[in-house]
């Protein structure tokens, strides 16, 4: 992959947050991801590359862009590239104007993203300090054990981050035994797994149970970083159970970063639609706006934090083919 795709991909971030942050507050989260996804899919085809979406909005039958099995960019002879997307992650968040929505995408060449299907996985997340260290087959104390020894902490320093949800009552429970801290999350736990690798976020493992392909989303970002990244596929009937086996995949083993992505490059982008750890959300100040992004290549291991401002009156839709 060519250093300058890095850019070019900030670009597609950047167009679906400007779009989406016009519905924060508004109480409608499908406006918010439609917004999101029609100026990705349109900034993507201004790239030179040739990419195919294999974690994206749904089958073919289920989403008019960014379906699965879509092929983007201009073509030109440019890089192979498997694409994830998440083109909205909060939606929920944005309808609410709550804290921690994000555009987000990652690439690796062809061939070398898990095509992870639409259901439940259990994830473990930490960052560099931690790579190696931790085993989603361990019980939770050895794991916060293990995070605190790496980073020199005692285990009541150590804070686990996880999504707000009932399925985790008894995971709460393990770790508030354990002593150490809780930071829950109302959504979006792509960009809570990434916060393990900045120790400015005051986060250092994530816990839990979320969607599959925010978790290769996830370990594209962490892969850059020099994280670590283990989940195991959750499915809940026997047709989930079909359709792992179908893609490569066998239900309820351990799948490492290492297979998640596979080869020595892969490239994260993530511009923020609201407020997070690490970036602020699009700001609206008359006849301009403000974004903040993050960019990262696993190969060169360069992580960019990049604050964009866009002229409205220029960019009235925000989204131009010929942009410099």
């Amino acid at each position: 992959m060519e250093r300058s795709l890095s850019m070019e991909l900030v670009r597609v971030t950047e167009a679906a947050a400007l779009q989406s942050a016009r519905w924060v507050g508004q109480g409608l989260k499908n406006e918010a991801d439609d917004a999101a996804t029609t100026a990705m899919r349109t900034v993507f085809d201004t790239i030179p590359m040739n990419g195919t979406v294999v974690i994206g909005e749904g089958e073919m039958d289920e989403a008019p862009m960014l379906y699965i099995g879509e092929e983007l960019g201009m073509g030109d002879n440019g890089p192979n590239l498997d694409i994830a997307v998440d083109p909205l992650e909060g939606t929920t968040i944005v309808a609410k104007g709550e804290w921690g929505a994000i555009t987000v995408l990652g690439v690796a060449d062809k061939g070398n993203l898990l095509h992870a299907p639409d259901m439940y996985m259990e994830k473990i997340a930490v960052g560099p300090e931690c790579k190696g260290k931790v085993d989603i087959t361990k019980s939770v104390r050895e794991n916060l054990e293990a995070v605190a020894k790496a980073k020199g902490k005692d285990i009541t320093e150590v804070t686990v981050t996880l999504l707000d949800r009932d399925r985790h009552s008894e995971l709460i429970k393990e770790i508030r035994e354990v002593g150490a801290r809780i930071k829950l999350i109302s959504n979006g736990d792509v960009n809570a797994a990434i916060n393990t690798a900045f120790d400015f976020t005051g986060v250092d493992i994530l816990l839990g149970s979320g969607g599959a392909p925010e978790g290769v989303l996830a370990a594209i970002g962490l892969k850059c970083l020099g994280g670590d990244f283990q989940g195991v596929l959750l499915p809940e009937d026997s047709e989930q159970e079909a359709r792992c086996r179908k893609m490569g995949i066998e239900p309820n083993t351990v799948i490492p970063l290492e297979e998640m992505v596979k080869g020595d490059d892969a490239i994260y982008a993530a511009t923020a639609v609201t407020d997070n750890e690490l970036m602020k959300g699009v700001q609206f100040k008359g006849n301009y706006a403000e974004t903040s992004s993050i960019v990262m290549r696993a190969k060169s291991g360069t992580v960019r934090f990049i604050n964009g401002r866009h002229s409205l009156k220029k960019k009235p839709d925000l989204v131009v083919k010929d942009e410099d």
